[in-house]
């Protein structure tokens, strides 16, 4: 339970009426309250008088029902929306101040008028920055609650992650390491009580010495010589005995000083090396892997913490090193060991040198698809800046794209400059700002813009969407009053440059490949060009689960249809057959023009649309699923079954399969493809419910049900088209319909006798619904001769290019057909017989 620093706080809260936790489950701060032990430690570092604990404590539920996470601190837009938090939080303090009127309750109500009047003088003029605060903190509760996790009941350690472990190790070395340097501080303090103390005793010598020169220039047989100079004699001895006992002492000193020091730089360097090359590569994989759809905790708050531990032990032992040296300008002592001085004063500054390096870095990369005389955006972070005091003379950030040849050439010699970039930016350069709330010394560029590119000639295969670049940052600031100047760069992500949007899918594959696959270390650009099957399936699964906001992602069934239509024969997912990227986004699919990323990202693209989202998470679309298996699947079914695929033929394309009897014997049609274009213009579930033929939805997991209990809830609300709108107009309606179905299929339309437990009648009913005749229809004129069949309806088994070889091509010569609610052809007034014109049909 939280107790150090609120033993002055009454710890249950008013009763605030608004906002309350949900009644579900505990709320953050409930579960904040349990932590003991490390993460206690780290709880009570948190809060500060920019965001007092006490504020955390009283109004937590009303702190916890923001969507911050919809809130972008470096977002002005998100400004207006920032200020209302704010606005909102100060007049719920206030009326928590009316209500504490009883005289227990004054130091109370004096501390909530503090944190009020705090707010408004330091988050008034920015209240993005309360966002930042509030986000950072919730972000690393949310993280030590998580971790907490491993704690048995009773707070008995029952094991701890390796995550957890990691944390604490680091925080713990990180302690030992302020510790030993306190230590080493103290013993230079003694160190130098003790060198005063030789000085003054050195001083009283030569005082001693000048006398006893000035008595032995006497006459021998002086009475003041005879009696001064044994006295004067002896006492030299005696002082200088003690100044070179003295001198002992402060030489094993300064040894042990410098043997602390380089046990301290070892553990140092340790850390250091932990963090940096462990701790934030992990962050910039997973920041890469992030594009890719993995989920990864963002810790880079933690990161920080740890550097700028890191930093402040560092420069303080860096601080100790120079008074090291001070002392022994001030009193030189030889040596007879190794100095162990200078390689000490070298170390030391190296670690600060990597260190302020390594953690210039980029916080949001820019994007990795990137277009020409298209704005974008990035933002850079030094996260030691603030505790180095970089922000008293904030530094300028360039920005510049460089090829991938550049790339290496720069890594090769970091000393190099390059004398030409590839490309122009404009909005290039910008200040880096600090923000005192959370302690972030940051850039945000928001309106860069990438003018022309320069890019190399082209190698083999390759095409310009393969082609890398990289936005090279750099910037150059000095520590310690201009004592080290520090020059710094860092590279973002590869990036892929088009000049044009058709080229987007191609270069999403680039990067996809490259985020994936690419090593630790490895040189500009460097990736494998075959990798196992089911590293493969595993990015695009996870691509796919962020693409389209689902947890919904590719099922075992998915995969397996994926690998065959890449290797055309059976694959299983954990596989660790070899796919090249040739067979991936080189080399169209077999019988296609299109090649498989190509096909996977147009569905991918189609799946996440406002569109079919909603039917990808209701599980209404199996998508992944060829011609023959849903064939098979819909024959053993009941007519007017049907389900939705991904088309083969066409990129971007959705099918609706159907089964229906043909003089008794079932048959699967499917609806020519459907595009983001045709859903657009008309919904997926209105064109489901304006097909008669279609009942019975099959869905991804096997079950039957109701189209309208699948698509109901989506249908378009409208009224009866023959309706008067106050503009005087009638409104018309688009609607989907199959001009001229093969005449078994028509009557199944009717006369469907395997559907389960549903009369015919009903089904009628909903026909009509769907489409009301309004009064001033006239009858449609049928065609006696034999039907063709459109376009838009294929028979199973033939390919989704081309039309059934039996029948004529649709003279309409579209895939689908639209009328205006057929107004212009029924008459509700005439007596129609829809059976027997379709037996005359016949």
């Amino acid at each position: 339970m939280l107790r150090n620093g609120m033993s002055n706080i009454k710890m249950e809260p008013q009763i605030i009426e608004h906002n309350q936790a949900p009644s579900g489950g505990m709320s953050l701060w409930a579960k904040v309250r349990e932590l003991e032990g490390e993460a206690l430690q780290q709880i009570q570092s948190l809060y500060g008088i920019n965001f007092p604990i006490e504020f955390r404590h009283y109004f937590a539920d009303l702190i916890e029902s923001r969507r911050w996470d919809q809130l972008d601190p470096d977002n002005i837009n998100d400004e207006p929306q920032a200020r209302h938090i704010l606005g909102s939080f100060l007049t719920d303090i206030e009326r928590q101040c009316e209500n504490l009127t009883e005289a227990r309750d004054f130091l109370q109500r004096l501390r909530f008028s503090e944190i009020a009047n705090h707010f408004k003088t330091i988050y008034g003029p920015a209240p993005l920055e309360l966002v930042r605060t509030a986000k950072k903190i919730l972000s690393i509760e949310s993280s030590l609650v998580n971790q907490s996790n491993s704690l048995g009941d009773g707070g008995v350690l029952s094991h701890l992650s390796q995550q957890t472990e990691k944390v604490i190790h680091i925080n713990r070395e990180l302690d030992r390491l302020t510790n030993m340097t306190r230590d080493t501080d103290n013993d230079l303090r003694k160190l130098q009580s003790k060198q005063e103390y030789f000085v003054i005793n050195y001083q009283e010598s030569r005082k001693i010495s000048t006398y006893l020169q000035q008595v032995q220039q006497l006459a021998p047989n002086d009475q003041a010589r005879m009696q001064d100079e044994p006295k004067l004699i002896k006492k030299q001895q005696e002082v200088d005995s003690l100044l070179r006992l003295e001198a002992q002492k402060l030489l094993q000193l300064r040894v042990g000083i410098a043997d602390k020091h380089k046990e301290t730089f070892g553990l140092l360097t340790q850390l250091q090396n932990q963090i940096l090359e462990e701790e934030l590569i992990q962050w910039k994989r997973a920041q890469a892997l992030a594009y890719n759809g993995v989920q990864h905790e963002n810790n880079l708050d933690q990161l920080q913490q740890w550097c700028e531990r890191l930093a402040e032990i560092i420069w303080q032992n860096r601080q100790q090193i120079k008074k090291v040296e001070l002392q022994r300008q001030q009193l030189p002592i030889n040596n007879p060991g190794r100095d162990l001085l200078p390689e000490l004063n070298s170390t030391i500054t190296s670690l600060l040198s990597t260190l302020v390096t390594s953690t210039f870095i980029i916080e949001k990369q820019p994007p990795q698809v990137l277009k020409t005389q298209t704005r974008f955006g990035a933002t850079i972070r030094l996260l030691v800046g603030g505790k180095l005091n970089v922000h008293m003379n904030p530094p300028t950030v360039k920005a510049s794209i460089i090829s991938e040849a550049q790339a290496k050439a720069l890594l090769k010699n970091e000393n190099r400059s390059l004398a030409e970039m590839s490309g122009d930016i404009l909005n290039r350069e910008s200040v880096m700002e600090y923000h005192p709330q959370t302690g972030i010394l940051s850039v945000n560029f928001r309106n860069m813009s990438l003018r022309r590119i320069k890019r190399s000639d082209k190698r083999g295969a390759e095409s310009v969407t393969e082609e890398k670049f990289t936005v090279l940052f750099q910037s150059q600031f000095s520590v310690g009053g201009n004592e080290l100047v520090f020059q710094v760069r860092t590279l973002s992500l590869p990036v892929v440059v088009i000049v044009h949007g058709n080229q987007e899918a191609n270069a999403a594959a680039s990067i996809l490949w490259d985020n994936a696959f690419a090593e630790q270390g490895r040189i500009p650009f460097q990736v494998p060009d075959k990798v196992p099957w089911c590293k493969l399936i595993e990015s695009l699964d996870h691509k796919w689960k962020h693409e389209t906001r689902s947890p919904r992602g590719l099922t075992m069934q998915a995969k397996q249809y994926l690998a065959y239509k890449v290797f055309k024969q059976t694959v299983m997912p954990n596989s660790e057959k070899l796919i090249s990227w040739a067979q991936f986004n080189r080399e169209p699919l077999p019988k296609r023009n299109f090649t498989f990323w190509q096909w996977y990202n147009g569905v991918m693209e189609l799946t996440k649309s406002k569109h079919l989202q909603v039917h990808w998470n209701d599980g209404a679309i199996i998508g992944f699923i060829g011609k023959a298996e849903s064939q098979e699947k819909l024959l053993s079914m009941p007519n007017r079954t049907f389900l939705l695929r991904y088309s083969d033929s066409e990129i971007g394309g959705l099918t609706i399969a159907w089964v229906a009897d043909e003089n008794g014997v079932p048959k699967v049609w499917n609806l020519q493809p459907q595009t983001l274009r045709d859903y657009g213009i008309r919904s997926l579930a209105d064109r489901i419910n304006d097909l008669g033929q279609l009942m019975y939805l099959c869905k991804a997991d096997d079950t039957t049900k109701m189209k309208d209990e699948v698509f109901g809830q989506y249908y378009c609300k409208t009224g009866g088209s023959s309706s008067e709108q106050p503009d005087g107009y009638v409104r018309t309606e688009l609607m989907q319909h199959i001009p001229s179905q093969p005449p078994i299929s028509q009557m199944s339309l009717f006369s469907d006798t395997s559907a389960p437990s549903t009369p015919q009648s009903n089904y009628d009913a909903q026909l009509m619904h769907n489409s009301p005749p309004p009064s001033n229809a006239h009858p449609i004129p049928f065609d006696v001769g034999s039907p063709p069949v459109p376009s838009c309806l294929y028979y199973d088994g033939q390919s989704e290019a081309g039309s059934n070889s039996n029948f004529a091509p649709n003279e309409v010569g579209s895939g689908m057909e639209y009328d205006e609610s057929l107004g212009d052809h029924f008459d509700s007034s005439c007596n129609i017989d829809v059976n027997e014109l379709l037996s005359r049909h016949m």
